[in-house]
């Protein structure tokens, strides 16, 4: 999959060094995988949720969310967000124009 963007991750990282490797690993799997849906996402990541079009990811122990749009068809994944849990969950995120995207 091809993964747009890493200066997302990497601008997180900066401000919350904990969630270095985490998100290092999530990286790593996705760029090596070969999604064609969300059931394959799950088989990777069972922990993960479809919400609209969006991605939700646990990362770090559920201590951070990584929200991204993925692109099956095109195997691309948009980092869209990377939240703390409670950034999360005030859901501002929804309000992204990307949440209720029409392909």
């Amino acid at each position: 999959m091809h993964i747009i963007s890493y200066k997302k991750l990497k601008d997180f990282i900066t401000e919350h060094p904990d969630a270095g490797s985490p998100l290092n690993s999530w990286y790593k799997i996705v760029d090596k995988a070969n999604f064609e849906n969300f059931n394959d996402v799950r088989k990777i990541f069972p922990s993960a949720d479809q919400v609209k079009n969006f991605v939700v990811f646990n990362i770090g122990g559920n201590k951070y969310r990584l929200i991204v749009f993925i692109r099956y068809t095109q195997k691309m994944v948009f980092i869209r967000h990377v939240l703390t849990h409670s950034e999360y969950d005030k859901d501002k995120w929804k309000e992204d124009s990307w949440h209720n995207l029409k392909e």
